[in-house]
């Protein structure tokens, strides 16, 4: 078998979504598209589902397709200093952008935030899930932002590192087990240097980073539209 055909032998009655990956940049990418999507599959079905168990095909497309999820490749950010962000298409499936020039600007990989993004949309398609964890507080299931820059290569190409359910399982005792897949986080909820977790008190919500370095870079950024920014919108509704 391919390794990159899905395996959607996870349950006989689970959907498994497709997901359609439109270019839209005339800026060029750091790497061929139809190698990109080949990539983000073979991260999905290689190293992905087998921890996660979320499947999905990726297809190349023109426009969204009814039914299917879009992650879509544009030339400019909604706010300045955005690489990326998921939320919801106006008929309110999941969405991943990726945005081309102020990732490269940045010297950012296109493919580690392609990778990020189709992977924290995997887990958390909706955007409300948390859990509860240290300090009486209850922490974002968002899988790519405490390691974010760390980075494996899959073809050449770079994909995200991603922590594992025992991260947000917080009787784990430290290295009882394996918490991402790089083997670089020690203990549930742990945030490595150049990464960061969102957590929330009552109706508070801060952002705890892995180093000062990482605090700085950050509150440069503007994050309006962040899907951090969206999840904290949803928690104040409720």
């Amino acid at each position: 078998m391919p390794r990159h055909k899905v395996r959607t032998a996870i349950h006989p009655h689970q959907e498994v979504p497709t997901i359609a990956c439109i270019n839209r940049a005339k800026t060029d990418l750091d790497v061929g598209f139809d190698k990109l999507i080949h990539a983000l599959q073979i991260y999905l079905d290689d190293c992905f589902v087998p921890i996660w168990r979320t499947p999905a095909k990726l297809v190349k497309a023109t426009k969204p397709r009814p039914g299917a999820w879009t992650m879509v490749f544009l030339d400019d950010a909604d706010r300045p200093e955005t690489f990326g962000r998921h939320d919801h298409t106006k008929n309110g499936l999941p969405l991943s952008r990726i945005f081309v020039k102020s990732t490269l600007e940045a010297g950012q990989s296109i493919s580690l935030v392609a990778s990020h993004e189709l992977a924290e949309m995997m887990v958390d398609p909706a955007l409300n899930l948390w859990c509860f964890g240290p300090k009486d507080a209850f922490y974002v299931y968002e899988v790519c932002d405490p390691v974010e820059e760390e980075d494996f290569p899959i073809d050449g190409i770079a994909m995200s590192d991603f922590v594992y359910p025992s991260y947000f399982e917080g009787f784990r005792k430290p290295r009882s087990t394996q918490f991402d897949y790089l083997r670089k986080v020690d203990r549930p909820f742990a945030v490595l240097p150049g990464g960061y977790l969102q957590a929330r008190k009552g109706k508070t919500v801060k952002h705890i980073f892995g180093s000062e370095e990482k605090r700085r870079r950050v509150r440069k950024e503007d994050r309006r539209l962040h899907r951090s920014e969206c999840r904290k919108e949803h928690f104040s509704r409720g």
